[in-house]
């Protein structure tokens, strides 16, 4: 199909109905569904109707809604007055302008100062919308210009970015037309907007986080897993694990620390029961635009009966690959296509990574129709392998753990001994220069760590024997009968757009303390650190090793982050890469947005407790 826009960008939409509208709320608690765009083909109407707003002016108005997702009416923000934020849609190669206002109330729970942030978007410093850092935010009573050239195309979102707005429901779509035909054919577009909603306010939850972190883990084993375990390993290899566990405070089924026990999940602004519905032909391919914008959720996807052709990731075309499957960790953008047919209705099941609960809608011929909506896989069980202890208990053989007490837990918050030779100060830059591997570990080797963790009281462990993890589905959808998409898999259709080797390579360690809820880079919260410098020009790589037993998905602002493989070859092209827990990943930037920018962890609570540094990038 044409993704010509119509001649009229103003054209007006049509409305939904008092009917559709109460119904929405009803099931949802929100103007829910996407859709009825400026084409036909792409019309979609469940069980509302979210705001489209396409061109080049807009005006945006944060403000507080009622809403009720659960049964309790809450305060949410909301742009416009709808949750999800309205769907904008531009077109490369034009120029936006948008007059975002602060009608939050006087008594507003969620603060007085509100911001916009273009996930992904590349645009001047003080037009990325982080306060104190790229402009001092947004006040009540106050209008914010933003415009900027339109340098991209492809799928994208936008979110607050002061304190904990994001969560209170501050985010939305936002599509650019490319300037260039795309390399697919597609008949219906969609978008699939991922979220979580809790409700408590955000900030009460960030204080039971900072008491109790491990509030929402209620699957922690029990005696009857250990005299399991004991029966298949033995009562040594068992009471070995436990003691090395116990010893890093830690239990290996804390996947995520806000799950379904807090959460209520939402598809497009309203839940499971409110059944988000995208239309279909049969025969027709079915373009699916999946934005995880939750705040602390990362999404296991899939759509039982049909295969999903990943065309996209991160608003950028990769060779196109067929899965049944994919993980979409926190921020993450996936574009994918499908084909239905051969039956009048599809499940869109996203579960979350903890296996505590899920959210579903539906591709149907009408509305009004459901599949079947699968069962939550079983939880997963961390392992030593996954925490980057290869060796040390990893898999589910635990005979290896013979004479391994006080090998590792008691020391996890020292620095480990490093066998590269490599010195970091304490930003991370690596001072050999531009002639170090893209990975510098092999096989047996111990991963060094930066002199600003050793005896942090903030740093609970670090890992020992980090790899890249890229072919690696993640925790949970391992040989689980279903092809699932990894990094590895991901190749963008175009070649390395620098083409120049790094000059210099900086590596930066995630770290944490679980108990404390302390998030850091190298030991050191946003707080305390220095910004990380960039030369204006530059082809720099970055190097991040995740010291912790969580994953993190890390945004840099401004800047494309260019996904190396484990031999230093330009992968894949995206906007946040994510880290599984004893990981060690790089990727090539290239630093040509002058200014002052964020880079954090996407996770929104990692972020405000000081998993966060800024960027320089001066002449």
């Amino acid at each position: 199909m044409s993704s010509d826009f119509p001649d009229s960008w103003s054209q007006e939409l049509p409305q939904p109905s008092r009917r559709r509208f109460v119904q929405g709320v009803a099931a949802g608690g929100a103007i829910a569904g996407l859709g009825l765009w400026p084409k036909p083909s792409w019309a979609l109407k469940s069980p509302g109707t979210t705001q489209v707003l396409v061109g080049t002016e807009f005006d945006l108005a944060i403000g507080e809604t009622p809403l009720n997702f659960t049964g309790r009416t809450r305060s949410a923000i909301t742009v416009n007055g709808s949750l999800p934020a309205p769907v904008l849609r531009w077109r490369e190669g034009t120029t936006v302008n948008l007059r975002v206002s602060n009608q939050l109330p006087a008594n507003s729970i969620h603060g007085h100062e509100t911001s916009i942030h273009w996930h992904g978007i590349l645009l001047p410093a003080n037009m990325d919308g982080v306060p104190g850092i790229s402009f001092n935010g947004i006040h009540r009573g106050e209008t914010y210009h933003y415009r900027f050239d339109v340098r991209q195309g492809g799928t994208y979102w936008y979110h607050s970015h002061s304190a904990l707005q994001e969560q209170a429901g501050l985010y939305g779509a936002l599509i650019i037309d490319p300037e260039q035909p795309e390399p697919f054919r597609f008949d219906r577009d969609y978008v699939v907007l991922l979220s979580d909603w809790t409700d408590l306010s955000p900030a009460a939850l960030f204080a039971r986080l900072k008491k109790m972190s491990d509030h929402d883990n209620r699957s922690k084993r029990t005696v009857g897993d250990f005299l399991r375990d004991a029966q298949r390993h033995g009562l040594k290899a068992t009471l070995a694990d436990r003691k090395l566990w116990g010893e890093m405070r830690m239990t290996p089924t804390d996947l995520s620390d806000v799950n379904a026990n807090t959460y209520t999940y939402l598809m497009n602004g309203t839940t499971a029961l409110g059944n988000w519905t995208g239309l279909f032909r049969s025969g027709e391919k079915v373009r699916l635009r999946f934005i995880n914008g939750s705040g602390m959720t990362y999404f296991d996807v899939r759509i039982p009966g049909l295969k999903m052709t990943v065309v996209a990731a991160d608003g950028q075309y990769v060779h196109p690959v067929s899965v049944d499957e994919f993980r979409i960790a926190v921020a993450e953008t996936f574009d994918v296509i499908v084909e239905p047919s051969g039956q009048d209705a599809f499940t869109i099941f996203a579960q979350d990574m903890g296996r505590t609960g899920y959210v579903s809608g539906t591709l149907a011929v009408r509305e009004g129709l459901r599949a079947p909506v699968p069962v939550v896989d079983p939880r997963p069980i961390l392992t030593m392998d996954d925490m980057g202890h290869g060796g040390m208990g990893g898999g589910h053989d635990m005979s290896n753990m013979k004479g391994m007490e006080g090998g590792c837990g008691a020391n996890m918050g020292h620095t480990m001994p490093a066998s590269s030779g490599a010195k970091t100060d304490s930003a991370g830059t690596d001072h050999r220069g531009h002639d170090m591997p893209a990975m510098d570990h092999g096989a047996g080797e111990m991963q060094s760590h930066p002199a600003s963790e050793a005896g942090n009281p903030l740093v609970d462990m670090q890992t020992m024997a980090p790899v890249p993890k890229l072919d690696d589905p993640g925790i949970g959808l391992r040989d689980n009968g279903r092809k699932v998409l990894s990094y590895a898999m991901l190749k963008s259709s175009f070649a390395d757009p620098d083409g120049r080797e790094p000059s210099r390579t900086v590596e930066l360690h995630l770290t944490g303390h679980m108990e404390k809820f302390a998030w850091s880079f190298n030991g050191i919260k946003f707080s305390g650190a220095e910004p990380l410098k960039l030369n204006y020009g530059e082809r720099m790589r970055i190097v991040l090793v995740n010291d912790t037993m969580m994953t993190h998905p890390i945004h840099l602002h401004g800047m494309w982050s260019d996904l190396e493989d484990e031999h230093g070859n330009f992968l894949v092209r995206k906007h946040t890469i994510d880290m599984p827990p004893g990981s060690k990943r790089s990727y090539r930037v290239r630093a040509d947005a002058l200014g002052r920018w964020a880079y954090h962890c996407h996770l929104l609570y990692h972020m405000e407790a000081g998993m966060m540094r800024e960027v320089e990038v001066r002449e």
